[in-house]
């Protein structure tokens, strides 16, 4: 043993020297050229249905925005369908009809529109009758996925005698 030799514990807490030691790290290099460090199969499989799983999660997130969507666009033409109808009654001339049904293709399929009006009957506060004042409301009915569904809007008309 020379001075300023490196020397190495080893885990059985021998300790190892110089051309010793030189030889154990080569010995371990060729091992290590063997054994390639890297994942086992266990770990590719584990990763693999965690990946599986998160894209079937986003699929169905991506499905229920879409349907989600969907049902949006169809109420926006129910509600347009309503808007409409309320417009053409507040700019025709006469009084609305007091009953009336119309069929309407929103796009989405076909929606029954129920218009109804009648006087409205108000009272001032000095119990003076208001005359020419007609509540109307429409009703849109349609089906969706079996169910039935409605939408419903109310609004004066005046029309003086």
């Amino acid at each position: 043993m020379q001075r300023g030799e490196p020397k190495r514990m080893l885990d059985s807490g021998h300790w190892i020297l110089g051309a010793a030691m030189k030889h154990q790290e080569s010995t371990i290099k060729q091992r290590g050229a063997l054994r390639r460090p890297g994942f086992a199969l266990y770990e590719v499989l584990l990763g693999v249905a965690i990946f599986a799983v998160g894209v079937l999660a986003l699929g169905r997130a991506v499905e229920n925005c879409m349907n989600a969507s969907m049902l949006n666009a169809e109420e926006e033409a129910v509600r347009q369908i309503l808007s409409n109808r309320m417009a053409e009654i507040q700019a025709a001339r006469g009084a609305p009809d007091s009953a009336k049904e119309d069929k309407v293709d929103s796009g989405y399929g076909m929606v029954k529109l129920l218009q109804k009006s009648a006087s409205a009957e108000l009272t001032e506060p000095n119990n003076t009758q208001l005359n020419g004042i007609n509540l109307v409301i429409l009703t849109v009915q349609w089906q969706r996925g079996g169910v039935s569904q409605s939408k419903q809007i109310k609004f004066y008309v005046y029309r003086p005698r």
